[in-house]
């Protein structure tokens, strides 16, 4: 064997030394099924090299704890692929001739062989070893027009062909062990990382992968040509948005004694200056942007602190943008009023269009409804919103993305308005808009007198 091995091993050298580049197409693909032919019988020799170690125990005799772990050494193996080969080596010891012989005349590959032996298996456990005979000579066949994926579900209905009279009772019985594996095996872990950031992981059972999918699907396609967003972003950015929803509806039971809440801390100072971090209650840390951005629309419990840290006042809870307001904010703006954007209202929140921090009022006229994505994008990219003489919402891109900054609306959630020109006044028109969230920080107005373009909600 180890002087044909050796020849083998000889003939496929010299073909690395090929001109494949100046091989006509057909013969490309010819070399290429010989090549995986091979593969496969080199496969199949080799799981008969393993299966007979094992048998001898040679891997313990050496010191090694298990032929798997001898494996990994010997071949530079990972464990799981070392066990996976020890295991198919001895499957196909106890499984028909015919199979092992597809597996060495390149008719099937190992993934497929793998299948075939766990179906088999299986069908000889609920019918009968003729039954599995039957089912491997049915698998062998159709493992010439079906990858592995395909030949498994196949494999799930083969009592159907092999053992009719038995198949539906093995079919129930098969259905509620998976049931159970799903019940045993579900699980989440959540894994804080040094940095501030969590590692979700976890296996769900079937109900509850169907429940995630349905919600976060509607979420994760793009909000426009601009949304430059991976896949898997998306789908993070999705998970956020299913639980500001869960938070926001209130029918969370109580933690701690309060609502489900996120609490972050920031003093004043820090908040109106755009300077500083804010602090969450699990002593993790958010940029200034984050913080200004949870305030547009969050409860805010005010505090008076003494020198080294004692509460010497406490305030009462305010609610910023809730309420008739909010009603009123989605009756006007429809969702989100973010350009090309259409998030319905429950997916928003409400931003001051002049910070409350800086100086903005609590009003219709200071707000828009905002999905999370784009809201963050007002605070972190430079764009402006400002109300429209009609008064709905139109926004100004940022320079690096349109030089002259023409303003956009939403047409997603109204039809698009004309905005009738103003009265002349003299030998020019004008038409007076709503200052931009830049500008509106440098107005000034006496304490309790209304915004001049507030309107009632």
């Amino acid at each position: 064997m180890i002087e044909e091995l050796t020849r083998a091993e000889v003939a496929t050298r010299s073909c690395m030394d090929a001109a494949v580049w100046a091989m006509p197409g057909e013969q490309l693909i010819d070399a290429l099924d010989v090549v995986h032919r091979l593969e496969q019988r080199l496969v199949a020799v080799k799981l008969s090299l393993v299966r007979e170690l094992d048998g001898r125990g040679t891997a313990v005799a050496q010191g090694a704890t298990s032929t798997a772990v001898w494996l990994r050494d010997r071949l530079r193996l990972t464990v799981p692929a070392a066990r996976r080969l020890v295991a198919l080596a001895g499957a196909l010891d106890a499984e028909p001739v015919a199979l092992r012989e597809a597996l060495a005349d390149g008719r099937i590959d190992a993934e497929q062989a793998r299948v075939i032996t766990e179906t088999t298996a299986t069908v000889r456990t609920e019918a009968s070893p003729d039954a599995a005979q039957q089912a491997a000579d049915l698998l062998i066949d159709w493992a010439g027009q079906f990858d592995p994926t395909a030949l498994r579900r196949l494999g799930a209905r083969i009592l159907d062909h092999v053992a009719p009279e038995i198949a539906e009772a093995a079919a129930a019985r098969a259905l509620d062990a998976e049931a159970a594996r799903t019940e045993r095996d579900r699980h989440l872990t959540l894994s804080h990382r040094r940095d501030g950031r969590l590692r979700l992981t976890g296996t769900l059972d079937t109900e509850t992968a169907a429940l995630l999918r349905a919600a976060i699907e509607p979420l994760t396609t793009p909000t426009g040509p601009d949304d430059a967003r991976s896949p898997g972003q998306r789908r993070h950015d999705a998970l956020g948005d299913v639980c500001r929803l869960a938070l926001r509806t209130g029918d969370l039971p109580e933690h701690g004694g309060d609502p489900a809440q996120i609490v972050v801390t920031t003093t004043y100072d820090t908040l109106t200056a755009h300077l500083g971090a804010g602090t969450l209650d699990t002593g993790l840390t958010l940029t200034p942007e984050t913080v200004r951005r949870l305030a547009c629309d969050a409860a805010l419990l005010p505090a008076v602190l003494g020198g080294t840290g004692q509460i010497l006042d406490l305030g009462r809870q305010r609610r910023l943008i809730t309420g008739p307001l909010r009603r009123a904010l989605v009756l006007r703006d429809r969702g989100c009023a973010f350009p090309g954007c259409d998030r319905p209202p429950r997916w928003c929140e409400g931003h001051h269009l002049q910070h409350w921090a800086d100086g903005g009022d609590t009003s219709l006229a200071n707000a828009v409804l905002l999905c999370r994505h784009h809201h963050r994008q007002i605070h972190h990219h430079n764009w402006q919103v400002r109300l429209a003489a009609d008064g709905h919402p139109e926004f100004l891109p940022p320079t690096w993305l349109d030089p002259q900054q023409h303003p956009r609306r939403n047409h997603h959630h109204t039809s698009p308005r004309v905005v009738p020109p103003a009265a002349p006044s003299g030998p020019h028109t004008a038409t007076t808009v709503a200052p931009t969230t830049t500008a509106r920080r440098a107005q000034t107005r006496p304490p309790g007198r209304p915004p001049t373009n507030s309107r009632p909600p």
